[in-house]
């Protein structure tokens, strides 16, 4: 398991999502990313992305991708949990 802290997954989503303006470091970690951030579903297949390209993690199943993208909290235990990057 690689650590990986709240702050650096907030950092690749600030350089990779156009978030509307939203300053993620004011944002907390239990904040929904679709209702808390805007996110759509455009933003959900970017997600997929950003986590293949920056972490080596595939998501393949999205019913998976609703729990993984809850938070910003659940999507960085995911990251440190299934990382291979």
């Amino acid at each position: 398991m690689i650590k990986t802290s709240l702050e650096d997954v907030k950092e690749v989503l600030a350089q990779n999502l156009d978030l509307g303006g939203i300053d993620l470091k004011a944002v907390s970690g239990t904040a929904p990313l679709f209702e808390g951030l805007g996110l759509d579903s455009l933003d959900a297949i970017e997600l997929v992305v950003i986590l293949r390209k920056y972490y080596g993690i595939v998501i393949e199943n999205m019913d998976q991708g609703r729990e993984i993208f809850k938070t910003l909290e659940t999507l960085r235990k995911y990251i440190e949990e299934h990382r291979t990057k």
